[in-house]
């Protein structure tokens, strides 16, 4: 099932089911616990990301030729850091780009965003998928200059602006997608692909960092875990390739669809 949440034409909002041909009927319940999907349609006035994350938990340099491209060494553990839920922006509404804390050197990543759905701690990796509620598509979007030089030797500062986190535009449920690392992937820049792999080539697939991240760690329903960045990222092309105001950045994802944002400058 492909979950949407919405605001409708009255002003209300909630989640839905998105239908094969475009519409949506109502969902009743909490899609963390109990639901169903009604038979009343809605009208569908904005389409918002598909949760509103209690956490955002991201993994960096978690693929192989991407590790390649940065010169980096492939790490023992994966490497984690977090963002804020303020960095969550809806399908179809603009990236901003720093200037108050300005930066110049804003990259976008294409990356799997993993839902978690059941409380999850001490999981095997054997047990892990049963965890998740589904899977859609998220730009972790970076400020390169204060995620490398200017953030104190943290990514935090660099990856957690305002926006720098869209999500959507679907949640995939995770019965439709049975295995998770065998998905292409792409980023596409003013209708120019910059990245297309696929997430078979994770060092630690979507199972191992969940068995990972939820080790002495409860993972509650609603958290997000970004599952890192194939190569062709901006920072690594040469010249390099920064985001600038009225660019458009589209992350694609196979079984899921397509995340497209504008990008506008911070006013």
């Amino acid at each position: 099932m492909k979950i949407i949440r919405y605001i409708d034409t009255l002003g209300n909002s909630g989640h839905a089911s998105q239908q094969p041909d475009g519409t949506a009927l109502a969902i009743e319940g909490n899609i963390f616990g109990e639901y169903q999907v009604t038979d009343r349609p809605v009208s569908v006035s904005k389409r918002l990301a598909p949760i509103q994350p209690i956490a955002i938990v991201c993994i960096g340099l978690n693929y192989k030729f991407h590790a390649e491209e940065t010169k980096a060494a492939i790490p023992q553990y994966p490497v984690v850091f977090m963002k804020l839920p303020n960095a969550i922006q809806h399908p179809g509404e603009p990236i901003i780009l720093p200037t108050h804390l300005k930066s110049d050197k804003v990259d976008y990543e294409c990356e799997l965003a993993v839902v978690i759905g059941k409380t999850a701690k001490n999981v095997s990796r054997e047990s892990a998928l049963n965890h998740v509620l589904g899977y859609t598509c998220a730009n972790d979007v970076s400020a390169r200059d204060w995620q490398k030089h200017a953030g104190g030797g943290q990514w935090c500062r660099g990856k957690t602006f305002d926006t720098f986190c869209p999500l959507g535009p679907v949640l995939v449920t995770a019965d439709e997608i049975p295995n998770p690392n065998s998905l292409g992937i792409k980023t596409i820049l003013n209708g120019q692909t910059m990245q297309d792999w696929n997430t078979n080539d994770m060092i630690f697939d979507v199972a191992t960092l969940i068995q990972f991240l939820s080790g002495s760690t409860t993972l509650l329903p609603g958290t997000v875990i970004l599952t890192g960045t194939p190569h062709g990222v901006g920072m690594a092309r040469n010249p390099p390739v920064w985001l600038k105001e009225g660019d458009t950045v589209t992350v694609e994802i196979e079984k899921i669809g397509s995340l497209t944002n504008p990008v506008k400058d911070e006013v």
